[in-house]
């Protein structure tokens, strides 16, 4: 756990291929800031972190909103770490990710407290959601377990009790199998227990940790590792002289014993026996015991720590600028893939449209100019755009909007799972109307992709009607306002043409092309 400065770093050198940045996290109970370099091999080297306790979580958790002090207080602190920055020459808004979690997100106010920060720092924070929270996790631990053959192959929870919420990523053989963040915290527990006994809080946390169980079919081998402060806190007790760049490993008999022993406490004896912060020492010994009692669910002799942190997610992120990596693209793809199987997909026919759709969008890429984050959206809605025949095949596509959107798709927030949705409403016959409240929703950023990915959809689903996966490949031509698919090795087109004309409409509305099929033969 850190509190105020915790290393001082000189104002890092120019040099060549070299990316000074920053990373700000507004927690519940802090706000944390880590400056780094990223060097032509995209390698980090941290500069300084710097860490601010303020009083967000306290004010959403018990009145719903952001105080206006708390909110002043924050801004003071980000004017001081903004200094800091302009001390590391970090001035530009690329060279900063700032993000808050629950605290903020869940606040009545939260708009007019990021706008606030805005307004007085430049400092654009965006409110992450809970797909947004476990991809950053994903990103700071995978790099580590993938190192460790052991450790990838093995059943490995990775968990983090935070002020706010509980995180939990359920990993095999580097896949993540289950993804859920549930709104149960230190903070939170501590506000609405109160001076409760330790008896009535543990029963408050029991409720999360058999939701755990339910949701978690590991068997006998797994194993636990704990993310976090409070979690980092117990392994420098329990384990002396800690390289919190290697994995801890810490008895949960001993870890019981620690957490009884600081519930005992005041926090104002943590506090000054521990260098604590006032609001680090109110909610430890919740943490623990959360920790504690998951570790004894699953039975668990020991368990491991990480000293990885948020800020090294969004140091990855600024690493790869922003592009989610193939790795992390191929988790969100086996996501979906997962629930077109919970719903009865045709798979094969799924894979074919998703597979055309991809070439379809390269083809195009002049004309729609859209980002690789757009192809995944595709991909997506290619793969799940049947899933609604689960409930019905009258309005299918609707059902599968509904059905799309109210799942947890790992890795996708809600946002871009609001994309594929509504690719997936508008892929069949209806066009996207203003008349429609999902899609007026959007901006209009966002209103065009769907158009855009929809319309690709349509001529892709076309171009599968047979469903017997004969078109392999395809290429493309424009001549005179139309857009010629040559299709080799397919004779009869017939179904494949009869489709389009029911779905390449909303195409040249789109994009000013008209749609003809060829057959590719050697004179074409």
């Amino acid at each position: 756990m850190s509190s105020g400065k915790k290393t001082k770093g000189q104002r890092a050198p120019d040099k060549a291929g070299v990316r000074q940045v920053a990373v700000i996290d507004i927690g519940t109970s802090a706000i944390r800031l880590a400056l780094a370099e990223i060097d032509a091999d995209k390698q980090v080297r941290r500069h300084e972190t710097l860490s601010q306790s303020v009083s967000i979580g306290s004010d959403t958790f018990t009145r719903g909103r952001i105080s206006h002090e708390t909110t002043e207080e924050c801004v003071r602190i980000l004017a001081s770490f903004k200094r800091v920055m302009e001390e590391y020459t970090i001035t530009r808004e690329d060279q900063v990710r700032a993000v808050a979690t629950s605290a903020v997100r869940e606040a009545l106010n939260r708009d007019a407290f990021l706008d606030r920060l805005y307004i007085a720092t430049g400092i654009n924070v965006e409110a992450i959601d809970e797909a947004e929270t476990a991809r950053l996790t994903y990103l700071g631990v995978h790099p580590s377990l993938s190192a460790d053959p052991d450790q990838l192959h093995a059943n490995t929870l990775v968990i983090e009790v935070g002020g706010g919420s509980t995180e939990l990523l359920w990993m095999r053989e580097g896949d993540i199998l289950f993804s859920h963040v549930y709104p149960l915290g230190s903070l939170r527990i501590r506000e609405a227990t109160g001076t409760m006994p330790a008896r009535d809080i543990q029963r408050q946390i029991q409720s999360m940790v058999d939701e755990i169980c339910r949701s978690v079919k590991v068997g006998k081998q797994v194993q636990l590792i704990f993310l976090g402060g409070d979690a980092r806190f117990a392994a420098r007790q329990l384990q002396p002289g800690w390289d919190s760049h290697q994995l801890a490993h810490i008895s949960v008999t001993a870890l019981v014993r620690l957490k009884d022993e600081l519930l005992k406490q005041k926090v104002d004896d943590l506090v000054r026996a521990y260098h604590l912060t006032f609001p680090e020492a109110e909610t430890l010994g919740v943490a623990l015991m959360s920790y504690a009692q998951i570790a004894e669910a699953f039975g668990l002799k020991t368990v491991q720590v990480s000293g990885i942190t948020m800020r090294d997610g969004l140091l990855m992120e600024l690493v790869n600028r922003g592009a989610w990596l193939v790795e992390f693209n191929h988790q969100i793809l086996r996501s979906a893939r997962e629930l077109g199987n919970k719903y009865a997909c045709n798979e094969a026919h799924a894979e074919e449209v998703a597979a055309l759709a991809k070439m379809l969008f390269h083809e195009l890429q002049n004309d729609h100019q859209l980002s690789p984050r757009h192809l995944l959206i595709l991909e997506i809605a290619a793969l799940l755009h049947e899933v609604g025949l689960f409930i019905s095949d009258r309005g299918y596509h609707k059902h599968s909007m509904y059905l799309i959107d109210n799942a947890d798709i790992f890795g996708l927030g809600r946002r871009d799972t609001k994309m594929v949705a509504l690719a997936v409403r508008y892929h069949h016959r209806a066009d996207p109307s203003m008349g429609q409240s999902a899609f007026a929703a959007l901006d209009r950023s966002d209103r065009m992709v769907v158009k855009q990915l929809s319309a690709i959809l349509r001529i892709a689903d076309a171009l599968g009607a047979s469903r017997r996966q004969r078109v392999t490949k395809i290429s493309c031509s424009r001549d005179s306002g139309r857009l010629l698919i040559y299709v080799p090795g397919v004779e009869d087109l017939t179904l494949e043409q009869l489709a389009l004309v029911e779905k390449g409409n909303l195409f040249q509305e789109v994009y000013g092309y008209s749609v003809e099929f060829r057959k590719r033969t050697g004179s074409t």
